[in-house]
């Protein structure tokens, strides 16, 4: 345990005294984190979720429980991705507002101000979300001409920064030749696994990988299925939940993907309000007690109460399936024997995938609450629950023992906004639309959670309407105790006052 910490730490380019500390507390916090991707930048800054097997844990201390600097960054864009490389240079994948369309912001590690950006082609709503950070710092994502990018950055003899994109892989006839080429699919998320292959799913279920020498391979999941959330990677395979099912895949003999098991989920009837698609809203989390990797979480769509779900990694075997929240579009967080799940059930999205469907019902306040269930020798059972109305994906800090994240209240009641109980005049659920908007009423607090008790250690004021909205993204916690979260219109940089 001490050695895989050790080598997170280096990886992250920490110091002796930091190491100290981390190695210190984790010993008897949370943990272990999954091994180390050698195919990805620092541990806890290179993918969305912390690594590639999505634990939404970090090995580095978060901003603490005492007061903070909570600088915002007007971007014109929603900054949903913000991760940082072994350089300690932040990078942004953010999706602009006048046009959808993405875009690749380079930061100031200093102040978070922005030292270069690169546009992107369009592709699908959730193209312009999922990227992570190779070994060598360079953003990978696919862009919506079907081109697996690689993204560097460099500095001039004038000392300006600039973006660039390193490498190009055409993964079209991969991702569209299942159902007729041209645009009828695009893929939403990219994860490397510990060979160096890239794996991908599609917005239409489709699932594959590109080889080190640039070739794509990929299959069908299932006909009339969809994914509308992120993979993730670890050393037993990949792992996708489609809005029907979860999947672990691996490569076949012959260098194929192939699915390894399946397991379906109770959907439910219908999408409810604070989710995308109607299916599950979590990326799969690999978690475990032993070497990080053992279980594997996500949560179901069952009517009322979602259930969180584990099963073993290896067999697919179903551990445990325990009522949890309301509804949720948030990964759970994983770490040892223990899994945290947040409600964003009501939350209001200004946008929606084309083919979300509406909502049953149409809106709700936001209900929040989370929820911390330990995987036992007998089964799962519950340890805590709050009323936290958590407004973004929260992120475990194995260093401290704390959960940080982002929470949303208003004056008008539980999590409403102006415009009424998650109604907007953009509409209540349209496909394209979303359900709602935050109102001038709302407001957002930066919030931090012992994960041991579920008690608010603090919570602190940091901005109000739609320009501060962390709308369910995710918080990336930097070497230093400097934390970065995206907004509808930007990003926060938090540090301790």
């Amino acid at each position: 345990m001490l050695a895989q910490i050790r080598r997170a730490a280096v990886v992250a380019g920490l110091g002796a005294t930091a190491l100290l500390t981390i190695a210190t507390s984790t010993a008897s916090a949370f943990g272990p984190l999954p091994p180390a991707n050698p195919y990805l930048g620092p541990v806890g800054t290179a993918t969305m979720h912390g690594d590639s097997e999505a634990s939404d844990t970090t090995p580095l201390p978060g901003v603490g429980t005492g007061g903070v600097n909570a600088d915002f960054h007007e971007q014109g864009a929603a900054c949903p991705t913000i991760l940082q490389g072994a350089d300690g240079l932040p990078q942004a994948l953010c999706t602009k507002i006048t046009d959808r369309a993405p875009e690749v912001l380079l930061l100031d590690p200093s102040n978070g101000n922005t030292l270069a950006k690169l546009d992107l082609t369009k592709g699908s709503l959730l193209g312009g979300v999922y990227a992570y950070l190779d070994n060598q710092d360079r953003m990978v994502t696919v862009d919506g001409s079907g081109n697996l990018l690689r993204i560097g950055h460099q500095r001039g003899a004038d000392g300006k920064w600039s973006l660039s994109i390193a490498s190009k892989t055409d993964v079209t006839q991969a991702v569209t030749g299942h159902c007729g080429g041209g645009d009828c699919d695009a893929v939403s998320s990219v994860s490397p696994d510990y060979q160096g292959r890239v794996w991908f799913a599609t917005d239409g279920a489709a699932a594959g990988f590109v080889n080190l020498d640039g070739s794509a391979r990929s299959i069908v999941l299932a006909p009339g299925e969809n994914v509308a959330n992120s993979i993730a990677t670890g050393p037993q395979g990949m792992a996708v939940a489609t809005d029907h099912a979860l999947y672990l895949l691996d490569v076949d003999g012959g260098g194929n993907p192939r699915i390894v098991w399946r397991q379906a989920y109770d959907r439910g009837p219908a999408r409810k309000p604070g989710q995308l698609s109607w299916g599950t809203g979590a990326t799969p989390t690999f978690f475990g007690p032993g070497d990080g990797t053992e279980y594997l979480a996500i949560t179901d769509n069952a009517a009322t109460k979602e259930n969180l779900l584990v099963y073993n990694t290896a067999t697919g075997t179903p551990v445990c399936s325990v009522p949890a929240i309301d509804g949720t579009e948030n990964s759970p967080i994983g770490s040892g024997n223990s899994v945290f799940v947040a409600s964003t059930y009501g939350y209001p999205y200004p946008a929606l995938p084309p083919n979300a469907g509406a909502s049953q019902p149409a809106s709700a306040p936001i209900s929040g609450g989370m929820t911390r269930i330990d995987v036992t020798g007998s089964g799962c059972t519950v340890v805590w629950t709050n009323t936290v109305p958590s407004s973004a994906v929260p992120r475990l800090s194995v260093a401290d023992g704390k959960i940080y994240t982002f929470t949303r209240h208003s004056l008008l009641g539980s999590g409403s906004s102006a415009l009424g109980s998650g109604s907007s005049a953009l509409g209540s659920g349209s496909a394209g639309l979303g359900s709602g908007s935050a109102g001038v009423t709302d407001n957002y607090s930066f919030a931090v959670i012992d994960a041991n008790t579920g008690k608010v250690d603090c919570e602190q004021f940091v901005g109000a309407t739609t320009i501060n909205d962390t709308l369910e993204m995710v918080g990336t916690i930097a070497p230093g105790r400097i934390q970065y979260q995206g907004t509808t219109t930007g990003l926060y940089r938090v540090t301790p006052k």
